[in-house]
């Protein structure tokens, strides 16, 4: 098993030094093409919200194809996961399914899918002109009263997500992981692609105390659209920890996440050193006897989340709400997570 061990951390080298090696040398003057991939950083499962998202080091079930890969190695038996979320009073879907499964005893594989979508959208280019080609007055523009509704035509903006995640346990404190993204982006007649690398780490520096690291389009995405137009997603290197405390019967984890942006976004960060800007995201969960969590959480974009859990055989029920400023108007955010687990002899990981 050592030679087996040295095969995987040489895998991990030479990956390494193809991202170096191919990182693209004009990624620092392409840093003002900001928010290319911003679908891709709402965040996914009701556990890793309810905490505000500062879930980097804590991840360790299937949702860790998201947001951390080498948390994939945690898992002792195969997971599926899925989420709903609507947004702006029902008008955004945000959907997300994921299975995950221990291959042997080092090695885990996952598959993420992610969907925001706006459907059925109304064009009404050609039904707001009456017979003499004039444009109909604002009153019917706003209700579409007077449109012709034969001319009226819907379409979807929807952006997808395939995340291909890989893990590797390489010994009892640190694993590894890697992401291979697929972006596919729709609106109306036009589309783009795109593909991405994620690379991440998970190390128990201590009794309990775990540090987390994910460096996010490690070179550089490039999301090219059907109409020549270009866009780069510059890579983002996220940072966390989690620390776990017994008492009261049950476990405390408070968790921190620190992301690091190159994309000169100044006043729209909490912090920013020139180019580069910095969001927090903090946390504190309470899990009694492994059956119920209750959560509280601070997200990247200013938001006070709370968030439960259940935990039943082979099933997870877990939810989040965030809520927005009043004066944004932003409305609430519900968000509920399932998480399945195959917890039987036949499904559980193989021993060394």
């Amino acid at each position: 098993m050592k030679t087996f061990r040295n095969i995987q951390w040489l895998d991990f080298i030479l990956l390494a030094s193809a991202i170096i090696f191919f990182y693209p040398r004009n990624a620092v003057a392409a840093s003002k093409g900001k928010y290319a991939g911003e679908f891709l950083s709402i965040g996914i499962g009701g556990r890793a919200l309810g905490l505000g998202g500062a879930y980097t080091a804590l991840a360790g079930d299937v949702t860790a194809g998201y947001w951390n890969p080498a948390g994939l190695s945690s898992l002792t038996y195969p997971q599926i996961s899925i989420m709903h979320d609507e947004r702006f009073a029902g008008i955004v879907n945000y959907d997300y399914a994921a299975a995950a499964y221990p291959f042997d005893a080092v090695t885990t594989f996952a598959l993420s899918v992610i969907r925001l979508g706006v459907d059925n959208i109304p064009n009404t280019q050609t039904a707001g002109i009456d017979a003499n080609g004039n444009p109909l007055p604002l009153d019917q523009w706003q209700n579409l009263a007077g449109f012709d509704q034969n001319k009226i035509t819907y379409f979807n903006a929807a952006d997808w997500g395939f995340i291909f995640s890989y893990a590797n346990q390489y010994s009892n404190h640190f694993s590894y992981g890697a992401n291979i993204k697929l972006i596919y982006r729709s609106l109306d007649k036009v589309s783009a692609t795109g593909v991405g690398f994620d690379v991440g780490g998970r190390y128990e520096a201590a009794d309990n105390f775990y540090l987390g690291a994910v460096l996010q389009d490690a070179t550089t995405t490039l999301v090219a659209w059907s109409n020549g137009t270009n866009e780069l997603i510059i890579p983002a290197l996220k940072l966390g920890t989690v620390y776990f405390i017994e008492a009261f019967g049950g476990k405390f984890a408070p968790v921190f996440d620190v992301d690091m942006r190159f994309e000169n976004r100044r006043s729209a960060s909490m912090l920013h050193l020139g180019s580069v800007s910095f969001d927090f995201r903090e946390g504190l969960e309470f899990e009694y006897k492994k059956l119920a969590s209750l959560r509280l959480g601070y997200s990247d974009v200013g938001t006070f989340n709370v968030g439960a859990g259940v935990r039943l055989p082979k099933l997870a029920l877990d939810y989040s709400f965030a809520r927005f400023s009043s004066d944004e108007q932003l409305g609430d955010t519900h968000r509920i997570s399932l998480t399945f687990t195959f917890e039987a002899d036949r499904y559980k990981r193989q021993s060394e």
